[in-house]
């Protein structure tokens, strides 16, 4: 008689997700109550908020989370179709180099380009590569794999950059407080991975139980909430014409700031954290099902997101009191943290409770770090400038996704643990990086930014100058003569 061993599929405890989403809402709700500095940034709950002010922010946050469920549902549901057709490995290596190749060619350069043509431009397009994936998903069973990572990774660039620095410069031109600045940064965090864990549930919701006839539905829903993005992109959107500088002189406003220390130090800690959760995004389940345990992913993903949200709500109770601890301090022990996780999970094999609350620690770290960056680009970077500062930072870090996926998925030089540990590095790197930030102390962004509106100004009255200067020459050797 033989014996049968019943196999059990690993699923996080129901609680887990009761724990995290009630943490992050009460974080949210106790947060003015708890809050002693008056000048501090008010929540999205509190009263008091100029009227004008919730309208941006609420249109601005409205069109993010619908470009954030876009993402998710290419991504997650993108898994989903990638395992429903039997695409192999190798075909699902070359779809992400060639991914990873056209983020590193390309979309580096399309944060400059947005800031000379204007980043409303830039979103449309945007929406638009994710309008041409999903109709081409509608169209054809199997699109071009080549084509359809190339258009979904310039998306994410522009993802990266575009709508971040868009908000910035119109919430500045539109004369809104600073200090509230800082509020949408991590309610866009926020937003964004409630908006992912929504985009898992719409997925699960338009293919149902009948994934043989519904499989081309979450494609359908793309390209509705594409279509949408444009729309109200075009109509409600309002963007000041770019500025515009003459003969060259952006780029070499370029190559100054390129030259300022802090402004380098900052695009390094951006390029290590793109370059961590990349990894954790590309190695996470492999290593969930190591050694062929059994575990529910799709049950997984929404804790990893829920630890984001709360880790994005611990953002205004840092900025809600008078403190001697600085962005930097914190962001500090944050990359630290980060990198200890990525360190543990590359030495040595785990139980999945333990990857679980490494992981949930992990994303909850990110969930601080990406709004206290993008304070600090906005402390440092100008905002005419912004859009090229976050792609040009990104470069080395698709430089590395890239040569990872060459080395692991063709020549199988470099196991899953070395880039682990390699983005663990990078961010121990990132932490120090803040403290060398911190101790070169702060220069306003103010400056940079009148700089950069004097430069047309400044090249006018030179060249006047110059010519005046030759005009006089001349006048002095005609009298000689």
């Amino acid at each position: 008689m033989g014996v049968v061993i019943e196999s059990v599929v690993w699923e996080p405890n129901p609680l887990l997700y009761l724990l995290l989403f009630f943490s992050s809402f009460i974080s949210i709700f106790l947060l003015p109550y708890f809050s002693n500095n008056s000048n501090r940034t008010t929540t999205f709950f509190d009263l008091g908020i100029p009227a004008s002010f919730l309208r941006f922010q609420r249109s601005f946050l409205f069109v993010y989370s619908m470009a954030s469920v876009m993402e998710g549902l290419e991504s997650v549901f993108g898994e989903f179709e990638s395992g429903y057709y039997g695409v192999s490995r190798e075909q699902i290596v070359v779809s992400l180099s060639v991914g990873s190749a056209a983020a590193l060619l390309i979309g580096t350069f399309l944060g400059i380009l947005s800031d000379a043509i204007g980043q409303k431009k830039v979103c449309v397009l945007f929406c638009i590569l994710h309008l041409f994936v999903a109709i081409w998903k509608r169209v054809t069973m199997h699109p071009s794999a080549w084509v359809a990572s190339t258009c979904l990774s310039l998306a994410s660039s522009i993802f990266s950059f575009g709508f971040e620095t868009w908000m910035v410069t119109e919430h500045e031109k539109l004369g809104h407080r600073q200090d509230l600045l800082s509020d949408t940064f991590w309610l866009m965090a926020f937003s964004e991975s409630a908006s992912l864990i929504g985009s898992q549930v719409l997925a699960n919701w338009l293919v149902g139980s009948n994934a043989e006839k519904n499989i081309f539905f979450p494609s359908t829903g793309v390209v509705i909430l594409a279509m949408m993005g444009i729309i109200y992109i075009s109509r409600e959107w309002k963007e000041s014409p770019p500025s515009t500088l003459i003969d060259g002189s952006k780029m070499s406003l370029y190559a100054c700031i390129l030259g300022d220390e802090r402004i380098r130090l900052l695009a390094w800690a951006q390029a290590c954290l793109h370059l961590s959760v990349t990894v954790f995004w590309l190695l996470w389940a492999p290593t969930l099902v190591a050694d062929g345990r059994e575990v529910h992913l799709g049950m997984i993903y929404p804790c990893f997101l829920g630890a984001r949200m709360l880790g994005s709500t611990a953002v205004p109770w840092f900025l809600s009191r008078p403190s001697p601890f600085q962005t930097e301090d914190y962001l500090l022990y944050a990359f630290v943290t980060v990198g200890l996780v990525l360190s543990i999970v590359a030495y040595d094999y785990q139980e999945i409770g333990v990857l679980m609350t490494l992981f949930c620690l992990f994303h909850a770290c990110v969930g601080l770090i990406l709004p206290s960056l993008a304070r600090l680009r906005t402390m440092y970077v100008p905002n005419e400038l912004r859009g090229g500062m976050i792609s040009l930072s990104l470069a080395p870090a698709n430089a590395a996704i890239l040569f990872f996926l060459i080395q692991r998925g063709y020549y199988r030089n470099l196991g899953n643990a070395e880039f682990m540990a390699f983005a663990a590095f990078g961010l121990f790197t990132a932490a120090g990086c803040m403290h060398m930030l911190k101790q070169g102390g702060k220069q306003p962004r103010q400056n940079w930014h009148k700089f950069y509106h004097s430069s047309d100004t400044d090249l006018i009255e030179m060249r006047e100058e110059k010519k005046g200067k030759e005009e006089i020459l001349g006048l002095s050797k005609l009298r000689m003569q």
